[in-house]
C-alpha cells in the first residue's frame, strides 16, 4: 500500500513505528470522514512500514505492507486528531491447498503481480496457497470496500475464491 503522508499526526505515528519498528493499523470508516470524527469497522490489518522516500513535492512517501488481522477492542482520539486503540490479534487463517478447480487463478495472479512492478517485487510468492492467492486477489481487484471488508473479516477461504471467480468471469 503506497500512502503519501503529510498530516503531522500521521508524520509522528510513521515516525514512531519506523523508530521502535512497530506496525500501525488500518481501519475502513465504517461513517464519516478521515479528517473529523467517524467509525470504523471493528476489524482491521496491521501494517509495517517497508520503505520511505520524500517526494519532490517535498511530501513523506512511505509503502506499507499489510500482516495480521486484528479486531478493535477499544479506542480514543488524540487532540492531534490520531485515533489510537487496544486491539487483539486474530487467528491465522490456516494454509490450504488450491483447490484444482481455481488452479486457473495461479498464473493470472502472477502475471499481475509482475505488472505491477515495484510494489509486489519484494513479496513473497505462495502460488500454491489458496489463502494466499485469495488475500492478494481481494487486495488488487476493483471490488467495494466494504465487500473487501467482508472478505476480510471471514475465514471462509473457498467462498472468497468462489467471489474472485465471479469476479474475473462474470
Amino acid at each position: 500500500m503506497p500512502l503519501r503522508i503529510f498530516e503531522s499526526r500521521y508524520l509522528d505515528m510513521i515516525s514512531r513505528c519506523m523508530k521502535d519498528d512497530v506496525p500501525f493499523g488500518v481501519l475502513l470508516i465504517r461513517d464519516g470522514h478521515e479528517a473529523g470524527p467517524a467509525t470504523t469497522f471493528n476489524v482491521g490489518t496491521l501494517a509495517r512500514v517497508t520503505d520511505w522516500y520524500q517526494g519532490s513535492d517535498g511530501l513523506l512517501g512511505i509503502t506499507a505492507i499489510g500482516g495480521e488481522r486484528f479486531r478493535l477492542c477499544s479506542s480514543e482520539r488524540q487532540d492531534d486528531g490520531l485515533n489510537i486503540g487496544e486491539v487483539e490479534l486474530l487467528p491465522a487463517v490456516q494454509s490450504m491447498a488450491l483447490p484444482d478447480q481455481y488452479q486457473f487463478l495461479q498464473p493470472i495472479l502472477e502475471s499481475v503481480l509482475n505488472d505491477l512492478g515495484r510494489l509486489y517485487e519484494d513479496l513473497e510468492r505462495q502460488y500454491d496457497d489458496a489463502v494466499w492467492m485469495a488475500w492478494r486477489f481481494v487486495e488488487i481487484l476493483p471490488i467495494d470496500l466494504e465487500e473487501k471488508q467482508a472478505l476480510l473479516e471471514t475465514d471462509d477461504i473457498p467462498a472468497c475464491l468462489a467471489l474472485i471467480e465471479k469476479v474475473l468471469h462474470p
